[in-house]
């Protein structure tokens, strides 16, 4: 049997998935279902090895970009810290971290959405990590 390379582009988060299984599976009434390794449904990545690695780095990707559409309001110096930190925790935090009750999560997913966080808050307060400012510090 012949593997066939097929991209499936979810229309909701525009990520191509290639598939490199059987391209169909006949489910009977004349009706076919596409085989797909990974695809996008309501937002969340499900993947066929069904580890939530895949689900952490789509959200990690959701968080990256609602961090950049509120750039304006985020990095505003008008805007108090405590306002600010609320709108991240409510738009960007929630938006990585939604679904996360159905991952089967492992410490390395742990690690790298505390990363991307920091990079997050590290850049929404304009503290270099070659500045040393302790991580604590910047989320209290």
């Amino acid at each position: 049997m012949q593997k066939v390379m097929k991209a499936f582009i979810c229309r909701g988060c525009w990520n191509p998935q290639i598939s490199t299984r059987d391209t169909s599976v006949d489910i009977g009434a004349s009706a076919n279902l596409e085989v797909v390794d990974k695809f996008c449904y309501l937002g969340d990545m499900m993947s066929v090895d069904g580890d939530g690695d895949t689900d952490v780095n789509t959200r990690i990707q959701t968080g990256c970009n609602k961090c950049r559409q509120l750039v304006p309001l985020l990095t505003s110096r008008d805007i108090s810290l405590i306002r600010t930190g609320r709108l991240y925790s409510s738009c960007v935090r929630s938006s990585m971290l939604h679904g996360s009750e159905t991952w089967p999560v492992w410490k390395e997913n742990e690690v790298a959405l505390e990363r991307a966080e920091m990079r997050m808050v590290r850049w929404m307060s304009n503290v270099k990590v070659k500045d040393r400012v302790a991580s604590k510090e910047l989320k209290d």
